[in-house]
């Protein structure tokens, strides 16, 4: 498999605080990447320097061997990398169908004079947006809430909804910031084969943080561990799990 994205020593700091310390690493396409490390590794801090919400200190990150670090997030976004976040941020009085069709901007071309005199274009497109959302709702699960208001939802299909608002500006990349926290055993399996499947289905390159560490060693098809801003391995998971500072990093030392 070809290599679509590349950090390169990137570093971030804030203030005296080293939050990422000249991370590496190489995501190929199509992969289950997951990204795991204790409470403040700088696992978030990676995500959100890679989705441009906070820039690198120093570094560079290769998108598809084009230059993503630095760019604003709509951009990063027009480039084909979408997100979802850790604490979720859908619009809660907006109905399910609606935070997806939000999620299609990037890839909307109306403009203000056309939402302005609702010519046949954007009524056009604002018709082929509502199809794409509901298609992507049925893809995660839950169309039959699509009129639901987003608050109303429970925690699982919050997530879902924000995986499916994310796919709706067609990523290449989709990164998942802890997709299955306060989800009970069978929701994480559940989400798990959802994952798998829509990788396969929209031929999508997979990134995931995740503490659920027994749920990312099944999923990934490679990781890598953080710890304290740095990165300590990078490999399968049945080598990841063995790895000596793997260990020490979660178990606080001595053997296991």
């Amino acid at each position: 498999m070809s290599e679509l994205l590349r950090f390169s020593g990137v570093s971030r700091h804030f203030g005296g605080v080293q939050a990422l310390s000249e991370v590496s690493l190489s995501i190929s396409r199509g992969e289950l990447y997951g990204l795991i490390g204790p409470n403040g590794a700088g696992k978030t801090t990676l995500f959100n320097v890679l989705t441009g919400l906070i820039p690198p200190s120093s570094g560079e990150i290769l998108f598809d061997g084009q230059p993503v670090h630095g760019l604003p997030p709509h951009r990063i976004l027009e480039r084909g990398i979408a997100r979802t976040f850790q604490n979720i941020r859908l619009f809660p009085g907006l109905t399910a169908l609606e935070n997806v069709m939000i999620g299609r901007h990037a890839r909307t071309h109306a403009g203000l004079l056309g939402a302005i005199l609702r010519n046949r274009r954007t009524r056009n497109e604002e018709a082929a947006i509502r199809a794409r959302a509901a298609q992507l709702l049925e893809h995660v699960g839950i169309a039959r809430h699509a009129q639901a208001l987003a608050g109303n939802l429970s925690y699982g299909d919050q997530r879902r909804l924000e995986i499916a608002r994310a796919l709706a500006s067609d990523p290449r990349l989709l990164a998942l910031d802890e997709p299955a926290a306060g989800m009970n055993p069978a929701e994480r399996d559940s989400l798990a084969r959802l994952i798998r499947q829509l990788r396969d289905e929209f031929q999508l390159t997979v990134l995931i943080i995740e503490h659920d560490v027994r749920l990312m060693m099944a999923l990934c098809d490679r990781m890598a561990v953080l710890d304290f801003g740095e990165k300590i391995t990078e490999d399968v998971p049945d080598r990841v799990r063995v790895h000596p500072r793997v260990i020490r990093a979660y178990l606080g030392g001595g053997e296991a």
